[in-house]
């Protein structure tokens, strides 16, 4: 059986045919790309890999975000730190501070009120209070070597707060204007009916001995009368709380001003003061200056 020769087989005319349509395809390729051809293989590779550089710039500036957000928050991690440490640090100098700046207020407002009563007051500081027990008081850090005797009358800048009741070599101890055996001549500032306080406990005390006749409002102030001799008169006491209408006497129920069990220093009268302090006046010599043209 006879071989079949193959289609595919060329002779030399189709290589020759072959050799020219490639002689005419270089010769078309070199008048498109001109003289420098580096040139447009250059652009057309960097337009071939364009979309790669592309996404290896993204990827870069997505790990360099990354690492970027990584230092950012170990930073503030590390600032809030620091100022949490800052923060603990300033509340503990504030908490120490604390207790001086109270005591320097109150220092102050004890300077205040001894410039405007002009008897010799003496500071003392109260160190414990035994107000919750049954007759208790109030403790103070100066007793017979501050000169004190029993029966000084005590105050704050907010008002009276009772009277000495026992002196010891350095110690004292303050009954308190509120407590059940304790009493003070008052009277009421617009009426000027007086009485005598007599304390309920809590901060409060009651007025004995009112006339029913009398007209008493609540939120009236009540002052010292000085008729005990232990607080000159004008002092303040408290303000009226509630007014019963007794059989013979009214039921005054008054509430404290003095901040009892909040106290951290108070003043000492001196022993049987003047029934009445007057504001110092003005000097002789100060004399108001006339206008010109008056005689």
């Amino acid at each position: 059986m006879p071989v079949r020769a193959s289609r595919w087989r060329w002779n030399r005319a189709g290589w020759e045919r072959l050799a020219l349509v490639l002689l005419w395809l270089g010769h078309g390729t070199w008048v498109l790309l001109g003289t420098n051809p580096g040139r447009h293989w250059t652009r057309a590779a960097g337009l071939l890999s364009r979309p790669s550089q592309g996404l290896a710039t993204r990827w870069e500036a997505w790990r360099s975000s990354r690492r970027e957000a990584g230092r950012t928050l170990t930073t503030l991690r590390a600032e809030n730190e620091r100022l949490a440490a800052e923060l603990g640090q300033l509340k503990l100098a504030e908490a120490k501070e604390a207790p001086r700046r109270v005591d320097a207020d109150a220092a102050v407002h004890l300077l205040g009120l001894k410039q405007q009563i002009p008897l010799e007051l003496k500071a003392a500081r109260v160190i414990f209070t035994t107000r919750p027990a049954t007759f208790g008081g109030l403790i103070l850090d100066r007793g017979q070597d501050l000169g004190l005797v029993p029966d000084q009358g005590v105050l704050a800048p907010e008002g009276i707060v009772g009277r000495l009741w026992s002196v010891g070599p350095t110690q004292a101890k303050v009954l308190p204007v509120d407590a059940p055996n304790a009493s003070v001549g008052v009277m009421l500032m617009r009426s000027r009916a007086t009485g005598v306080l007599q304390g309920l406990g809590s901060g409060q005390a009651q007025i004995r001995y009112v006339s029913n006749q009398e007209v008493v409002q609540v939120g009236e102030a009540v002052l010292t009368s000085g008729l005990d001799r232990v607080f000159p008169r004008g002092l303040l006491v408290g303000y009226v709380a509630a007014v019963v209408k007794g059989e013979l006497e009214l039921r005054v129920t008054v509430n404290l001003s003095a901040p009892l069990d909040r106290l951290s220093l108070v003043l000492v009268l001196p022993t049987q003061p003047p029934l009445e302090v007057q504001p110092p006046f003005v000097a002789p010599d100060e004399k108001p200056q006339r206008k010109k043209g008056t005689p």
